[in-house]
């Protein structure tokens, strides 16, 4: 594993870290078993930052049971999350902190976030219920070791919150598709100017650039090399940047975990060529022909008030534009439950609009969904999908 230094600091931290939000599932669980195994697994091959938060379902807790198992917790820099938007008194902040330190079976945090902290306003009220003295007093007690945010917005409100408070890192969503987009490439540049680390999550952006590029887009890196994976060429593209301090990467398997080490053990700062720089380019063009809703399936929408799977919806949606139209629409229905007692697709949206004050991305969800419905329920599909569920009697 390589490392790199945290500026504000001098700790080494491993140029890839675990993300634990997609950690492996059985039943709709984390499956305990296989998370132990890729933890004792990461840190075996270095691997010293793993990153979770308060929301990520049986993630803490999953974690905190892995590192115990393997008597690990010295060994590496855990990283969660304060979810500011439900903090409404000075008491939820240790209501919300005591409960992550009794999931993750331990007394401190090495890295603490302000969760998805998007504007200067919400760190204005946070500071008015006594979130600065709360973060003193933590640090004094050794129970914070180091405060930043994680962040899903613009430029110039990225900077306004860099600017706002002596932080000692900050997150940010960074790969290829969105050099531009959010804080993008001027926000990473200006945290790196202020000395400040730079964690980087989406580096694949919720699997898109791994396992849902177009065929125009998987075309341009073939010629190129056909035997690095679309999931390397993302990572490296990140690792390329030596203001990038640690790359998260959402593995949920060991064959993952396993390729993204051995890339770890390799990739390094300003190796990418000129060549390789502009394939980069041009794969952008292709997706951005085929890609219709940037939703990067991080899964703060939900849960819907309404059972939707917002994320599969999108992803669903955005896999129909790449070929193959007909088996991605039997999958939707497939995976949204249309063809279940309970069904979780696009046509249970009765736009509410609860979920679009969550999106990172700015979506406006109600809206999109109503686009999915539209191409996903055509004419022909809705009588089809009406005469199954009664075949199989499941309108009772």
């Amino acid at each position: 594993m390589q490392y790199r230094q945290n500026p504000k600091n001098g700790e080494m931290l491993s140029q890839l870290g675990l993300g634990c939000m997609r950690l492996p599932k059985r039943a709709n669980r984390i499956d305990q078993e296989k998370t132990n195994e890729m933890v004792r697994y990461a840190v075996e091959n270095g691997v010293n930052y793993f990153d979770t938060a308060y929301f990520y379902s049986g993630s803490e807790e999953a974690l905190g049971n892995a590192l115990e198992l393997i008597k690990a917790r010295e060994k590496v820099n855990i990283a969660t999350k304060l979810p500011v938007f439900f903090c409404k008194s000075t008491e939820d902040f240790d209501r919300f902190f005591y409960k992550q330190l009794e999931r993750l079976k331990t007394d401190y945090i090495d890295y603490y976030f302000m969760h998805m902290l998007s504007d200067t306003q919400t760190w204005e009220r946070l500071k008015r219920l006594g979130i600065l003295e709360w973060i003193e007093a933590k640090r004094n007690d050794g129970q914070i070791r180091n405060i930043g945010f994680s962040y899903h917005g613009g430029r110039v409100e990225f900077k306004s919150l860099l600017d706002s408070y002596d932080w000692d890192f900050c997150m940010l969503q960074y790969n290829y598709l969105d050099k531009y987009n959010q804080a993008g490439l001027s926000g990473v540049n200006y945290a790196s100017k202020k000395g400040l680390p730079v964690f980087v999550m989406e580096p694949l952006r919720g699997g898109l650039l791994a396992g849902g590029l177009s065929a125009k887009a998987r075309m341009v890196f073939d010629i190129v090399d056909k035997k690095r994976s679309y999931a390397e060429w993302g990572l490296r593209w990140v690792f390329n940047h030596p203001q990038v301090t640690t790359v998260l990467s959402g593995m949920s398997d060991m064959a993952q975990l396993a390729e993204n080490i051995r890339l770890a053990e390799t990739a390094t700062a300003n190796a990418l060529t000129k060549t390789e720089l502009k394939v980069y380019d041009l794969a952008v063009r292709a997706l951005n022909e085929t890609t219709k809703i940037p939703c990067t399936s991080c899964g703060y929408c939900l849960p819907c008030p309404q059972g939707v799977d917002i994320p599969l919806c999108f992803a669903s949606y955005n896999e129909s534009y790449n070929g193959q139209y007909f088996k991605k629409l039997v999958r939707y229905y497939q995976y949204t439950g249309h063809i279940a007692a309970k069904q979780s697709d696009a046509s249970k949206c009765t736009q509410c609009r609860a979920c679009e004050k969550h999106c990172p991305q700015q979506i406006p969800i109600s809206r999109r969904l109503e686009e999915v419905r539209s191409r996903m329920l055509t004419p022909v599909v809705k009588p089809a999908m009406k005469l199954v569920r009664k075949t199989m009697q499941l309108n009772k």
